[in-house]
C-alpha cells in the first residue's frame, strides 16, 4: 500500500515544551530522554534548513554523510568540473542543446597528466580528461609473506655434481634463490590441532599405557595465539563475537561466543600491566592529541540505569553521556594511544591521565577541536586547535560564496603544503618551526589581514554560514597557529581522528558493551593493538609474547613495549639456552690416577 508523504506539521516551540513535560512523568527516563533528544534533533534540523545560506552539504555532513573535504573536489565540482561521486565523462550533458555540437576544448587548456605532460591531442580534442596514473596492481611480493610455510621441492631428473645435459661440459649446482610458487588457501581463523597418543593395554592385567603427549599439546585448550587472534578479531577488525561463532561452525572448527569472551577477559590480566605503563608514559608527552564520540554501555542505559539509580549505586546521576575518549601522546619513545570508554568525556579522562605526570615538567600541547570540554581541568596546557575543523566550516558554504571560499582554501592549501614538505625531508621541530615561519607565516597573516577586512567592510553577512565560518577562525586564530610559535605544534587532529575510528568501527559492528568492565577490556585491548600499528609491529605476534610471558611483564612492564618487546624476548631464550658445563671432581670424587709414562 502506497504512503502519501507526511505533511509538514507548524507547531509552536511552547507546546512541543509542554509535550515533553507531560511525557517526562508518563515515559522511563531511558524513554523520555530519547523522544528529547529525537525532538530536538528534529528542531535543530528545521532551523538550519530554515537558516539564511544553509547549504545541502552542511546538511549532509549533519547526518553523516559528508563527501569529499579536498580542495580539487571541492572547487572542482563547483566550476562543472567532474566531482568526488561523478564520474570522469567526456561529456556528461550531451551535446550542447543550443548547437547540437559537441563543447570545444583546446589542447592549451588541457589538465597536465599524471607524468606531468599535457593531455594528448586525441583526448583533447574529444574533450576527455587524462587518465591517471594508477597508485598500485593489487599485486604483493613472495617476499611479504614471511610466515608462509615453505616446502622444499627436490628436482624430479637433476642431481646437483650431474653433466649439465645442455652443453655436457659443466656440472650442476644449486642456486641460493629457489624458484617460488604461492598460493594462498583459505582456513579457520582459529584451528584445531588434536595429537592422537598411542595406547596399550595389557591382555593379562587390564594395564593401560598410553604414549607420552609431545610438549605442544600440553597446556590450556585455548593457548596463547588463540587468545591473541580473538582480541584481533573482536578490537582490532570489528568482528563481533556471534559472527565468529558462526564463521566457526560454518568452517567446522565451533568456538562459542561465551567461549570467546571468557578466553579475552581471562588474558587481559596478562597484558593490563603494559597498560598501565602506556598510561603512565604517555602522561609525560609533549604533545597530546585527544577527541571522543559517543557510545553505548546497557549498564547505564534504560531500565538497568533506572535500577542502579534506585539502589543509589550510580554517581552523579545527571550525567547520561557515554564517551569512548582516544588519546595520542606524543613521546620521545614514540606515539602512545590510549582509549578510554565510560562516563567521562575526553577533558575529564584527560585530568586523569595528567594525574601521573612527573612534577616539574614542561606543560604539554594539546591538540583537539574547540570544545571546552576537551580541556582538563585543574592541568594548564598549551592549547591548539585543528585547522581543519575551521576549514570544514568554509568548505560547507562553497555553493553560496565560491570566490570568497577558494581564495581561503587555496591559502589554507599553501600552509598545509609546506608541512607535507617538511615531513617529506624529516625535518625535526625546530627546523619545521623556522620553516613554517618563513614560508606559512606570511600566508597565514595575509589571510588573517583579509578575513578581518570582510568582516570589517560588511561584504559578509556576520549571520550567514560564511560570516559564522570566519568568526569561528578569527576567534581562534591563535591557537590555530600555534605551528607558527611551538616547535611541534601540529596543524590538525588527524592522528586522533583515525585513531578513534577503531571505536568508531567497534560500536558499528557491536552496537554496544554490555557492562563497563566489557568496555575496559576493549579498551586495554585497542590501546596495546594501535600503539602497536603505531610503531609498525605485528599485533598479533605482540599480543601472543605478551600472554606467553606474562609473570616476566607482570615483573617488568616497562620492558615489554610495542617498541622493546623483541630485546626482552631476546634476553629470555638467551637465559633459556643451557651453556655448557665443565665438570669440577668434588672432593668426596676419587681422584683420577696420572696415566702411567
Amino acid at each position: 500500500m502506497r504512503r502519501d508523504a507526511p505533511q509538514i506539521a507548524e507547531i509552536q516551540l511552547e507546546a512541543i515544551e509542554e509535550l515533553l513535560e507531560r511525557t517526562e512523568q508518563r515515559l522511563e527516563p531511558e524513554d523520555h530522554r530519547m523522544v528529547k533528544e529525537v525532538v530536538e534533533s528534529l528542531l535543530h534540523l528545521m532551523k538550519m534548513v530554515r537558516a539564511h545560506g544553509t547549504t545541502i552539504a552542511r546538511l549532509r555532513r549533519l547526518v553523516g554523510m559528508a563527501s569529499s573535504e579536498k580542495t580539487a573536489d571541492v572547487l572542482g565540482s563547483r566550476a562543472g568540473e567532474p566531482g568526488p561521486s561523478e564520474p570522469h565523462n567526456a561529456d556528461p550533458a550531451g551535446p550542447d542543446q543550443a548547437t547540437g555540437e559537441a563543447p570545444a576544448t583546446s589542447a592549451a587548456a588541457a589538465p597536465p597528466d599524471a607524468s606531468g605532460q599535457g593531455a594528448t591531442p586525441a583526448a583533447a580534442a574529444a574533450g576527455q580528461a587524462p587518465k591517471k596514473k594508477r597508485k598500485g596492481h593489487g599485486r604483493v611480493a613472495e617476499a611479504a609473506y614471511p610466515d608462509a610455510e615453505h616446502r622444499t621441492v627436490s628436482h624430479d631428473r637433476f642431481l646437483v655434481g650431474e653433466p649439465c645435459p645442455s652443453c655436457l661440459r659443466g656440472k650442476l649446482y644449486r642456486l641460493k634463490v629457489p624458484a617460488r610458487f604461492l598460493r594462498i588457501v583459505g582456513q579457520a581463523p582459529l584451528a584445531a590441532l588434536c595429537w592422537d597418543c598411542d595406547r596399550l593395554r595389557c591382555g593379562a592385567c587390564g594395564d593401560i599405557f598410553t604414549a607420552p603427549a609431545p610438549q605442544e599439546a600440553l597446556g590450556p585448550k585455548y593457548d596463547e595465539t588463540a587468545a591473541a587472534m580473538m582480541a584481533l578479531m573482536r578490537y582490532r577488525v570489528g568482528v563481533p563475537l556471534n559472527r565468529l561463532d558462526h564463521l566457526q561452525r560454518d568452517l567446522e572448527t565451533p568456538v562459542p561466543k561465551s567461549t570467546q569472551w571468557e578466553v579475552v577477559n581471562q588474558r587481559v590480566a596478562d597484558v593490563e600491566p603494559v597498560y598501565s605503563e602506556l598510561l603512565r608514559l604517555g602522561a609525560q608527552g609533549s604533545i597530546l592529541h585527544n577527541d571522543d564520540t559517543y557510545n553505548r554501555i546497557l549498564e547505564f542505559m534504560g531500565k538497568r540505569r533506572a535500577k542502579l539509580l534506585n539502589a543509589g549505586k550510580l554517581e552523579d546521576p545527571e550525567r547520561t553521556g557515554l564517551f569512548t575518549t582516544a588519546i595520542v601522546s606524543i613521546t620521545v619513545s614514540g606515539p602512545i594511544a590510549i582509549f578510554f570508554t565510560g562516563r567521562h568525556h575526553a577533558g575529564e579522562n584527560l585530568a586523569e591521565m595528567l594525574a601521573a605526570r612527573a612534577k616539574g615538567a614542561a606543560r604539554p600541547l594539546l591538540m583537539s577541536d574547540a570544545l571546552e570540554r576537551n580541556l582538563p581541568k585543574n592541568h594548564v596546557v598549551d592549547w591548539a586547535n585543528c585547522l581543519c575543523h575551521g576549514r570544514r566550516n568554509v568548505v560547507d558554504e562553497v555553493a553560496n560564496y565560491p570566490d570568497e571560499c577558494k581564495h581561503i582554501l587555496e591559502e589554507l592549501g599553501k600552509v598545509f603544503e609546506v608541512e607535507a614538505n617538511c615531513r617529506k625531508h624529516g625535518l625535526g621541530d625546530d627546523e619545521r618551526l623556522r620553516v613554517h615561519q618563513r614560508d606559512s607565516g606570511p600566508v597565514m597573516d595575509g589571510l588573517h589581514e583579509w578575513l578581518n577586512a570582510l568582516v570589517a567592510e560588511k561584504r559578509i553577512e556576520p549571520n550567514s554560514g560564511m560570516g559564522q565560518a570566519i568568526d569561528y577562525l578569527l576567534d581562534r586564530w591563535d591557537r590555530f597557529t600555534r605551528f607558527l610559535h611551538v616547535p611541534g605544534a601540529p596543524l590538525e587532529n588527524n592522528i586522533c581522528e583515525r585513531a578513534l575510528k577503531k571505536a568508531i568501527r567497534h560500536r558499528n559492528n557491536s552496537l554496544f558493551y554490555r557492562t563497563q568492565h566489557g568496555a575496559d577490556v576493549s579498551d586495554i585491548y585497542t590501546t596495546l593493538i594501535h600503539t602497536a600499528e603505531l610503531h609498525h609491529v605485528n599485533a598479533f605476534q605482540y599480543l601472543t609474547a605478551l600472554m606467553r610471558n606474562a609473570k616476566a611483564v607482570a615483573a617488568d612492564p616497562a620492558s615489554w613495549l610495542p617498541w622493546n618487546y623483541r630485546e626482552a624476548l631476546t634476553a629470555i631464550v638467551i637465559m633459556e639456552i643451557p651453556a655448557p658445563r665443565t665438570h669440577v671432581p668434588l672432593e668426596s670424587e676419587p681422584h683420577q690416577r696420572p696415566p702411567p709414562n
